[in-house]
């Protein structure tokens, strides 16, 4: 079914300086920057952090009169070999050759033990003599602590952090801890391992970072729910027959088969970014644009989620997946799961939200997408051609579009680390998840975890490439969902 009325404009890339303008006009002036990378020979430090510390530097964000990057873990590396390490992981070609090197040159390394002052101690001594060096007066300096780490180590590391390698903040200074999904397997280790950290730091100093949370198109949400009018009064149960939020991957746990059965696809996928994304959908306006005003709507939304019946979920696991000799032979862990959540408040009452995700699938896509009721009283007689639907298209080729498509203007946008690692500077926590928001979500889906894990809820087979288990279509079909049949979004050309 073809679609018409689309609107688009031509790729263009950011000038130097330019794509984050209207992030940067609120970066602070203050000391020099020291920013720590914990886990530096890691692939996540690799193949994320870093290259996303060198896409800021290279657009001026961080400037290397100022900044400083140490790497940190216990392998026996020299600077220059991280500097290797790094380097294959950057942008390449010619012109990038000197913002390479240049970059390079900022990254300093030190290595020692997890659980041991040493370590730290030489890794403080390091970042005091960068400060020193850079003439920062004391307590003006910052430190930003990045731990590429696995979680079950992030209370050490924070105890060695706290106890070693602060910095004085009296004069606009300030230490801040990044850490990483996933923030424990259910409510109980989620607490845990929230209030060891939060015994060493203050909220204000801890940004749990979910890098969905930076993709442009989730960040431009409230843009369009609370900046357009003619969403306002569409936006509710009287109008929207439900939301679909959904993670499709084409290939399944490639190797990291072992790793992936200790969590499973709800706590990698749906309990975190998923959940956030219909925060994000689903909350009020808040009163401003503070983060902490953003969050406390978002809190609202998670505490009005009424507890998952089992009718209202489909787990499955793709064939093959045992295969992996990592995998134990008797695994219950979902590769796929479609569950539906409902929100006991005025606007959404009796409105399904979808949430899916699966691996090993027929395509590989993330998308919102929000259906809307049948035309009452419909003389057109168009039911054929499917409901209207709202869809925002997160991966692959950003959109925004409609049955009539309209598609937002698309640009190079930044990668979603790299504004995040930029508002953990500035200190802006909006895109980060606070405390009890976690909490609020591990609460929605813990009961049904731990009757996964106990074998109670068992997941269906599905063969790799296909849809997923058949008994997922049937749930959206019960849950009101209208499926289209024929109808194929094409991304607009020039």
């Amino acid at each position: 079914m073809a679609a018409s009325g689309e609107w688009h404009c031509e790729k263009r890339p950011f000038a130097k300086n330019e794509s984050f303008a209207r992030d940067n006009e609120n970066v602070p002036e203050t000391g020099c920057l020291s920013i720590i990378v914990l886990g530096a020979s890691g692939d996540l430090a690799k193949k994320k952090t870093f290259p996303a510390l060198f896409n800021l530097y290279r657009q001026g964000f961080l400037q290397s009169n100022e900044v400083h990057i140490f790497g940190y873990s216990r392998t026996k590396l020299s600077d220059d070999d991280l500097r290797d390490r790094i380097r294959g992981y950057l942008p390449q070609g010619i012109e990038l050759t000197n913002d390479v090197s240049d970059f390079l040159q900022l990254i300093k390394y030190v290595s020692g033990s997890y659980d041991a002052p040493k370590g730290f101690q030489e890794l403080d001594k390091a970042i005091s003599e960068h400060e020193i060096s850079k003439n920062s007066t004391e307590g003006s300096s910052r430190r930003l602590f990045y731990l590429a780490l696995p979680p079950s180590v992030y209370p050490q590391v924070c105890k060695m952090i706290k106890n070693y390698c602060m910095n004085k903040s009296d004069l606009g200074g300030w230490t801040r801890i990044v850490v990483e999904k996933p923030f424990g397997k259910d409510l109980a280790s989620a607490e845990e391992l929230s209030s060891q950290i939060g015994e060493l730091f203050d909220e204000p100093q801890i940004y749990r970072i979910d890098h969905y949370l930076g993709k442009e198109l989730v960040q431009n949400l409230l843009v369009l729910r609370f900046a357009n009018r003619f969403f306002l009064p569409l936006w509710n149960r009287d109008n929207i027959a439900n939301v679909q939020i959904v993670f499709r991957e084409d290939f399944g746990t490639e190797g990291r088969g072992g790793y992936f059965d200790q969590y499973g696809i709800i706590r990698d996928i749906i309990q975190n970014h998923l959940l956030q994304v219909l925060c994000l959908v689903a909350m009020e306006k808040p009163v401003s644009l503070k983060p902490e005003h953003i969050r406390d709507e978002k809190v609202k939304v998670l505490q009005s989620v009424v507890p998952i019946k089992d009718e209202e979920v489909v787990l499955g696991q793709y064939q093959g997946y045992k295969d992996d000799p990592t995998v134990p032979n008797d695994s219950n862990t979902p590769t796929f799961a479609t569950v539906i959540l409902r929100i006991h408040n005025e606007r959404w009452e009796g409105v399904p939200f979808i949430l899916k995700a699966g691996k090993a699938l027929n395509s590989r896509k993330a998308e919102i997408r929000v259906q809307f009721k049948d035309v009452p009283g419909d003389i057109f007689k168009c039911q054929k051609q499917g409901r209207n639907e709202f869809v925002i298209r997160l991966q692959p080729s950003e959109a925004i579009y409609m049955k009539l498509t309209a598609t937002l203007p698309r640009v190079v946008i930044p990668e979603a680390y790299e504004r995040l690692i930029l508002d953990t500077i500035k200190g802006d926590q909006q895109h980060f998840v606070r405390r009890d928001e976690l909490k609020a979500a591990w609460e929605i889906f813990t009961p049904l975890l731990h009757r996964i894990d106990q074998g109670e809820f068992k997941s269906l087979p599905y063969k790799p490439g296909s849809r997923g288990p058949v008994e997922a279509d049937e749930l959206l079909e019960r849950a009101g969902y209208v499926h289209t049949h024929g109808y194929i979004w094409i991304p607009p050309t020039l």
